[in-house]
């Protein structure tokens, strides 16, 4: 899926499963649960920043409820095993991708650049969700993250939809090309802590 559909350049190692994540879940649900709300704030700004466009207001108030949704059901795991909520962890991750964002020049450079960074992170949750569901040694959470690698699917070609309809003067093919390198760069630092980008 990852070559032909996400076309992301660097795969996670599935040992980071066996290795990384199985010794601590709990650290693996708490990171998720604030990925899912991040997400949900980050289609909220896209609200917030673009009320005119209305086809994306629309979509980005069903994805708000989405993965809000997601984030209950995370959280309903971590109680189903007696665990609570942590505090919101950092995601270097996200914070180095967002370093690549256009923030000078039209709104509508910064719009695809939002919508492009977007894509890119539901691209590599989707890939970790994948990686997930075919390593856990935990039949629960594999038939969970496998519903959620199709969800996330579905989100990052909404956003590359969504970049392509409201772009008038970018490239989105060659601007997302670039993100696609860029992000080969920025994860080979990662796969190492018991985070869904980390």
């Amino acid at each position: 899926m990852e070559k032909t559909i996400l076309k992301l350049q660097l795969p996670t190692d599935p040992l980071w499963v066996k290795n990384v994540v199985e010794s601590n879940i709990e650290e693996l649900l708490t990171d998720h649960a604030f990925c899912e709300q991040k997400a949900a704030s980050n289609a909220i700004t896209l609200i917030v920043q673009n009320p005119n466009l209305s086809d994306l207001v629309q979509e980005m108030a069903l994805l708000v409820q989405e993965e809000m949704d997601h984030f209950k059901r995370v959280h309903d795991i971590i109680l189903e095993r007696g665990f609570v909520l942590g505090r919101e962890r950092k995601d270097n991750y996200v914070n180095e991708l967002r370093k690549f964002i256009i923030t000078g020049g039209g709104r509508e450079a910064q719009l695809i650049d939002r919508l492009l960074f977007s894509a890119m992170i539901e691209a590599r949750s989707c890939e970790r969700f994948k990686v997930l569901s075919e390593n856990i040694n935990d039949a629960y959470l594999s038939e969970f993250y496998h519903e959620l690698m199709i969800s996330e699917a579905t989100h990052y070609a909404t956003f590359i939809r969504l970049a392509k309809k409201y772009s008038v003067e970018t490239d989105v093919d060659a601007r997302w090309k670039e993100f696609l390198e860029y992000e080969a760069r920025v994860i080979q630092n990662y796969g190492k802590s018991e985070s869904i980008h980390g």
